[in-house]
């Protein structure tokens, strides 16, 4: 894993750091394992903006993932690594003995040519997936289901990865990468290693047509709109402000939204960190 600092010569590659995609193999996708991607624009059924700062952007399709890791006991053969437009994380293609191929969320160390197995008694090495009751303590994890079957939810992006660090009855606790610490079932599937990519939080764009090329429009900061607009514009020149709060009210920096009385709660060891 690499970045680039291009040289400036132009405004927009003056501070522009990129991808060396040292990781990636190829730059074509697996056509099979292709959907279209349609855009709403932010926009509702009956054409109606109901999200901001959406819409534009390169088309992109979208890579069908195996978030599951159903296929338990077959070895699969690391194929390709390659690149994602609709993830930071860089997807693996496997192809399994049984001639199924599949793309998974690639782990940070994982090769060309080296096999990777799913099940109940495999190795901890990077790559594979495996119930946490079977890992050992201490392991880094990554791509972790919150329900048994359900598919990876947890420690998906760019360079996440979780750490095992007890078992007890039917629980395993398990502290999350936002800092949280919280009860799994010991029977949820997780994969081993670091998710790729970990580079990721080193880019710099550079210049505001590249947000735009990713579909994102302009954000105009709330204290420069008219008190009709939002509940922190209005003002004489820069006077203006009040709580920080969204374009709805609710008030924001510091003030809790989840609810006292959620079920998964009682999951919850530790709070994440401020």
């Amino acid at each position: 894993m690499s970045v680039r600092k291009l040289k400036p010569i132009t405004p927009g590659q003056r501070f522009r750091v990129v991808n060396g995609f040292d990781a990636i193999t190829t730059d074509k996708p697996e056509k099979s394992l292709l959907a279209s991607k349609k855009r709403s624009g932010g926009r509702n059924n009956s054409g109606k903006m109901t999200m901001r700062h959406l819409g534009g952007g390169h088309k992109k399709q979208y890579r069908i993932i195996d978030f599951k890791r159903d296929k338990n006991g077959i070895p699969a053969t690391v194929k390709t690594i390659e690149y994602d437009p609709n993830r930071t994380a860089f997807i693996a293609l496997l192809a399994y003995a049984d001639g199924e191929k599949r793309y998974v969320i690639a782990q940070n160390g994982l090769q060309v040519g080296q096999t990777v197995v799913s099940g109940d008694v495999v190795a901890p090495e990077i790559g594979n997936a495996m119930p946490l009751g079977k890992m050992p303590l201490g392991t880094t994890i990554s791509c972790i289901e919150l329900r048994p079957g359900q598919g990876a939810v947890m420690a998906r992006s760019a360079g996440s990865f979780a750490q095992l660090m007890a078992k007890d009855g039917k629980y395993a606790t398990v502290k999350l990468p936002s800092g949280e610490t919280r009860l799994i079932l010991l029977t949820c599937t997780a994969t081993i290693g670091v998710v790729s990519n970990s580079d990721h939080q080193l880019l710099v764009s550079g210049k505001a047509g590249r947000t735009r090329w990713l579909g994102r429009r302009p954000r105009v900061r709330p204290v420069v709109m008219n008190p009709v607009d939002h509940p922190m514009g209005g003002g004489e020149g820069k006077s203006s402000g009040g709580h920080p709060r969204s374009k709805n009210g609710i008030p924001a920096k510091g003030f809790k939204t989840r609810s006292k009385t959620k079920a998964s709660n009682k999951y919850i060891l530790e709070r994440r960190k401020k």
